[in-house]
């Protein structure tokens, strides 16, 4: 759910100029000597928060802002309305007109996305550093007051119908696994609905229906603003407070009730799909709660059974029994481990030929999953995986010429009111023993604790015999 964005020779160029820029503040020294994240944290009187973190490796900047409403969270009977209103804000706002702000950021060498996510909907704008404080005062003035028609209403209802068809509908595997397994695993509505949106709700959204979307979610008190990379702190603090600062705020929406009861029956699933070409299987576990010992053992045990080549599913999957050419997963399908609140599930999925049964491959696939939930890892194995955690993480800060790390900034102060969260990840993975990895596999890697989806392909009924007789035909 990403509209697509395109990089500019401009700013091609001003990363170009990395290498003589000055020298990086990326990384500084912790207290323990170890990686860590520059985080200036700041709340505005009308509640918006804002997170700070200068970089001078490139001379460029990001700035991201963050809405406290994702796919999960939205409305009942307004199913795809996230989604929906992530394409509202690109509709222009009271002093830019429609697309003027892409324009604007596209003219001036930048980049720029939007997502809508489980927990919250993001824009961003990766530019030259040089024109940071237009960027900010673009996004402020759609915060401020977005373009709300019934013309640009009509208009987005068509492209989000339009790519519900392209991406899922009409598409082999649409919407497999991250779309459809939550609709068997979860029980909660907000968990369990269609994220992407029924067609019936989006086709019944009304002008009043977006307003009130608007003045619910789209308020400071609602929101984070997070600035990274080559700029200097208290002068882009006094812009943030300029163009943010006098934007009247409202009360922030009460949150829905996410829980998930604790699963206690294997669940099992068959989607026939008329496109697809083989069969396909995925596998859910719901994981433990976030920000405990036994979620970054979990995320531990997700480098261990496929993350990688190396990781065991895809050695006794792939390597050994030739299932599948491939098995991919993790936590949180639609992002990573850090930027999700709330239940989520560890999944796994791959695709295989027919000729070999699903249960054949579950069987295989419970022996690796068995073997960790029946004795401890050896010391080598947990240092393995806690090295490939940590070079994951490491890849996340700099994904998108440094997006990663606004993206984990503004996550941890959305939802635990702490971007300083960033600096203890490396200490929470390297406190798991194996003991805590044994324990978190025993109760989460369970089979009472899964759901298992298969996707079933279901040709097109052939023609009827004799359908075209009767018919004549030239010959060649």
């Amino acid at each position: 759910m990403r509209h697509t964005i395109r990089l500019t020779v401009t700013l091609a160029a001003a990363l170009a100029l990395a290498s003589v820029a000055s020298p990086p503040t990326a990384a500084v020294a912790g207290d323990g000597g170890g990686f860590s994240v520059p985080v200036e944290y700041h709340t505005l009187d009308n509640g918006l928060k804002v997170v700070l973190s200068r970089d001078t490796t490139a001379p460029t900047a990001v700035v991201a802002v963050y809405y406290n409403i994702g796919l999960r969270i939205e409305p009942r009977n307004r199913t795809g309305f996230a989604h929906l209103f992530e394409h509202m804000m690109f509709q222009g706002s009271q002093n830019l007109g429609k697309m003027e702000f892409v324009r604007l950021i596209q003219s001036n060498g930048g980049v720029l996305n939007g997502s809508t996510r489980f927990d919250f909907t993001n824009y961003f704008e990766i530019v030259p550093a040089h024109v940071l404080e237009m960027m900010l005062w673009g996004e402020a003035d759609r915060m401020r007051a977005l373009d709300l028609t019934q013309e640009n209403l009509t208009n987005q209802q068509g492209v989000v119908t339009n790519e519900v068809k392209v991406n899922v509908l009409n598409r082999p595997y649409g919407g497999f696994p991250w779309l459809d397994l939550p609709q068997y695993a979860n029980t909660n509505w907000y968990n369990a609905h269609n994220f992407y949106g029924d067609l019936e709700d989006l086709e019944a959204a009304t002008l009043e229906d977006v307003k009130a979307f608007f003045e619910a979610y789209y308020t400071p008190s609602n929101a984070v603003v997070v600035v990274t990379g080559d700029f200097e702190p208290a002068q882009t603090l006094e812009w943030i407070e300029e163009y943010f600062g006098s934007i009247p705020s409202r009360p922030r929406p009460e949150q829905p009730d996410i829980s998930e009861p604790r699963q206690v029956k294997e669940k099992r699933a068959s989607k026939a799909d008329k496109l697809a070409p083989r069969p396909a299987l995925a596998v859910g576990y719901h994981v433990p709660p976030r920000n405990t010992p036994e979620y970054f053992a979990m995320g531990l045990l997700d480098q261990i059974l496929v993350q990688g080549r190396d990781s065991r599913l895809y050695q006794a999957l792939v390597q050994q029994n030739g299932f599948t050419g491939d098995v991919s997963g993790g936590i949180n399908l639609l992002g990573n481990m850090f930027n999700v609140d709330g239940p989520v599930l560890w999944t796994t999925s791959l695709m295989h030929d027919a000729e070999t049964p699903a249960d054949e491959i579950l069987k295989a696939f419970d022996a690796e999953i068995e073997r960790l939930r029946s004795e401890p890892v050896d010391d080598a194995t947990l240092e393995l995986a806690k090295i490939k955690a940590r070079s994951s993480f490491y890849d996340e800060l700099e994904t998108m010429f440094g997006f990663g790390r606004a993206d984990l900034l503004a996550s941890f102060a959305l939802f635990d009111d702490d971007p300083g969260r960033i600096n203890d990840l490396e200490a929470e993975f390297a406190k798991v023993t194996p003991e805590i990895l044994l324990a978190t596999a025993q109760e989460y890697l369970r089979p009472t604790n899964r759901t298992i989806l298969t996707i079933e392909p279901q040709p097109e009924d052939p023609p009827a015999a004799g359908a075209n007789e009767g018919e004549g035909s030239e010959a060649s």
